[in-house]
């Protein structure tokens, strides 16, 4: 899944604050960095979002030259469905028709008006390679509203770049960190992916079906709550957060650590829900990245809780950095944020 062709891509993950881009090289020794960059979106009017947002894309773009224009985007929130399915043995052509009927009854939108794909997972204890053990079909459908596919795709047009191929980024997640782990890692594993608006868990079990759930309450809405609570401005509330600020980060301790518990909470329940559906060995550690997932102290709160053992994820641990220093200070200072755009970078097309 992860073998490159001749053609060169990058992936770009578009945020609602920040836009991230990366794109990898692999040879016989693993993946490599060619380019990373990250720019902020200007905060602004609502009517100036997609304008500052463009923008944005294009800095990125622009601070990486030489680059492809041919980019993998990825997809979020409450506007995509990840699910699993399982049919009595079916043809292709009876299969097409149960995943959209599936998906018109599965997904929290309309399905006739989105776009639905799926992937066959053979059984574990059967060399078929078209989905079907003891006469069932297995597979993971994804859908996602054209509304979201079509704004993403607009994005990268109006920034000159193009958009060749759309991905889940709950499932560039798990990729991402299957391409990099080592074979004892690769047992039940859970990454929390906290972003400004959105925060997704995504699972991948021992037996290879992956679980995703995309959550609205995220990084802006923890900071918010802590401006409102100290009375500073939300920006002050990030300098600090991020330790570029004089102000002490234990000022703000007992705020953030309030604050968070709903996240908290959600991932919890997140991890119980999927434990009991599953039936398989409870998660014990968690991959944490992400934008929020740099905050300081948010990684310490999350081991606060128990049951459950949190460390931060840096993909470019584990990604050689041969390429230009400003790249590799990137990548070791804000790796965690750039990992959905490592994951799509990993694609093929």
């Amino acid at each position: 899944m992860f073998n490159f062709t001749k053609t060169e891509i990058l992936g770009l993950d578009i945020g609602s604050s920040a836009v991230k881009l990366v794109r990898l090289c692999k040879d016989d020794a693993g993946y490599a960095v060619a380019a990373a960059g990250i720019a902020e979106i200007a905060v602004g009017e609502e009517e100036n979002i997609h304008l500052n947002t463009v923008k944005a894309i294009r800095e990125c773009f622009e601070s990486v030259p030489g680059m492809t224009k041919m980019a993998v985007c990825g997809l979020s929130g409450p506007e995509v469905a990840v699910r699993d399915f399982e049919f009595p043995s079916l043809t292709t052509s009876e299969l097409d028709g149960a995943v959209l009927f599936e998906a018109s009854q599965a997904c929290p939108f309309n399905a006739a008006e989105s776009a639905v794909d799926y992937h066959l997972i053979p059984d574990a204890d059967t060399d078929a390679s078209d989905g079907r053990g003891d006469d069932k079909t297995r597979g993971i459908l994804v859908a996602a509203t054209n509304g979201l596919i079509t704004g993403k795709k607009r994005l990268t047009e109006e920034a000159a770049l193009k958009c060749v191929l759309m991905d889940i980024e709950g499932l560039a997640l798990l990729n991402c960190f299957n391409g990099l782990a080592s074979g004892s890692e690769k047992s039940t594993t859970a990454i929390l992916n906290v972003g400004s608006s959105g925060t997704t868990v995504a699972i991948m079990g021992g037996n290879g079906w992956p679980f995703i759930r995309d959550m609205t309450f995220a990084g802006d809405d923890i900071i918010k709550q802590i401006a409102a609570d100290k009375g500073m401005s939300t920006e002050n509330v990030k300098r600090i957060l991020s330790g570029d600020s004089t102000t002490a980060q234990t000022d703000l301790h007992d705020s953030l650590e309030r604050n968070c518990q709903k996240l908290i909470d959600d991932v919890s329940n997140t991890l119980r829900y999927y434990a009991a559906q599953e039936q398989s060995t409870r998660v014990e550690k968690i991959f944490v990245c992400g934008g929020f997932a740099l905050a300081k102290g948010f990684i310490e709160l999350l081991n606060s809780q128990p049951g459950v053992e949190a460390v931060l994820w840096n993909p470019f641990d584990k990604i050689r950095c041969d390429t230009a220093r400003k790249f590799e200070d990137i990548c070791k200072t804000r790796g965690p944020s750039l990992a959905v755009a490592a994951g799509l970078a990993m694609r093929s097309v």
